[in-house]
């Protein structure tokens, strides 16, 4: 419920103060486990992707915002969960897959981190993994303009990356690396 209403309200903020723009909707799975993946160039960028998109997303968020009490208060409402990025997090991703099994999205950021310049960075693995382990879809989202108070913000959301022949095998680290910067590549290509 508090999910819903927050949700209404930063879209109408974002409506009328950004301007924003969602492409690509009609993309997104109606139902079942969803990886959502995308750019990530600011702190506003997790609750842009919450409400562009129509069903609940579960961020995998740093787990230093755990420890600011009002913030980690809200995030844990909204269904972010903590990773720790400085090491393979069992939990984070035990907790991720459970999420996807149930039928739920999760959010991941594949860079790590916000991008300083804009630019793609390399991504990291984790999202690859996690959509073979759980046997979803990758979403790919652009975002563009987030970063910022006042620029127009839009929100390009592509086709699923479904990847049947990985997730028959086990794929290794060169096949989950290969599907992130395809992944990455399709987000790069929306950005322009």
């Amino acid at each position: 419920m508090f999910y819903t209403v927050l949700r209404v309200i930063i879209r109408g903020i974002l409506l009328i103060w950004r301007r924003w723009q969602i492409i690509g909707l009609e993309h997104l799975p109606a139902k079942g486990g969803v990886v959502v993946v995308s750019n990530h160039i600011s702190n506003l960028d997790p609750v842009v992707v919450g409400c562009a998109l129509t069903r609940p997303v579960h961020f995998m968020a740093k787990v230093e915002l755990f420890k600011i009490p009002v913030l980690s208060f809200i995030i844990k409402i909204l269904g972010a969960f903590p990773v720790n990025r400085e090491k393979s997090d069992r939990n984070a991703i035990r907790k991720a897959l459970e999420i996807l099994q149930r039928g739920s999205m999760v959010g991941v950021f594949p860079e790590g981190t916000r991008s300083k310049t804009g630019q793609l960075q390399k991504a990291h693995i984790g999202a690859a993994m996690l959509a073979v382990k759980a046997d979803v879809p990758i979403l790919p989202v652009a975002l563009k303009g987030t970063k910022g108070w006042f620029k127009k913000i839009t929100v390009v959301i592509g086709e699923p990356v479904y990847l049947p022949e990985l997730w028959r095998g086990r794929p290794g680290k060169e096949e989950l690396e290969a599907l992130s910067q395809q992944v990455m590549g399709k987000i790069s290509n929306m950005m322009k």
